[in-house]
């Protein structure tokens, strides 16, 4: 029987942003660093500012008994419930808990009309792909990759002198919910 947590979400002001920022890449950076031995921070700031500030975004901090645990923008499209979970982590220091899982519910609990869920993940990122499949439910739907641009990239972004690192080629994940 899994444990129960009662998790809670408190809107990231625009004075919290840089924190929120740096508990992001740290989080982030797990991955990139036994993948390709480097700490380069990911996402930039502006890719989160951005995400931060689009239409449609909500993005909480992830609270576990009064401590910030982790983070998550979100963007909502009241019209189709159609939503997009664009930016998710956990602080190193929870990873193994459970709590991914158990925030991943509370999220789908906040949003009970959704129709469906989106995200994307890099290709290499195995415990993101395995989060997202065999805890959450949802399925691999798209591969982009150099082969198969995804039409949501520009051109400049494409061809931009500083490629975001491991993002060549990544996976767009949908849940159906209804």
């Amino acid at each position: 029987m899994s444990k129960k947590f009662n998790i809670d979400f408190e809107p990231v002001k625009l004075l919290d942003l840089p924190q929120f920022i740096k508990k992001l890449q740290e989080a982030f950076s797990i991955a990139v660093k036994e993948k390709f031995g480097v700490t380069t921070p990911i996402p930039s700031e502006k890719e989160v500012q951005t995400s931060y500030h689009a239409k449609g975004a909500e993005t909480y901090h992830i609270v576990l008994d009064g401590n910030c645990i982790g983070g998550v923008t979100l963007t909502i499209d009241e019209k189709t419930q159609y939503n997009s979970l664009d930016l998710f982590f956990i602080s190193p220091e929870y990873h193994s808990r459970g709590l991914g899982l158990a925030a991943w519910k509370a999220i789908e609990a906040k949003y009970p009309n959704t129709i469906v869920w989106e995200t994307i993940t890099p290709s290499f990122e195995e415990r993101n792909i395995h989060f997202y499949i065999n805890k959450c439910g949802f399925h691999i739907v798209e591969f982009f990759n150099e082969h198969h641009i995804d039409p949501n990239i520009t051109c400049s972004e494409i061809h931009s002198s500083e490629p975001v690192l491991g993002m060549d080629s990544y996976f767009r994940f949908e849940k159906v919910m209804k």
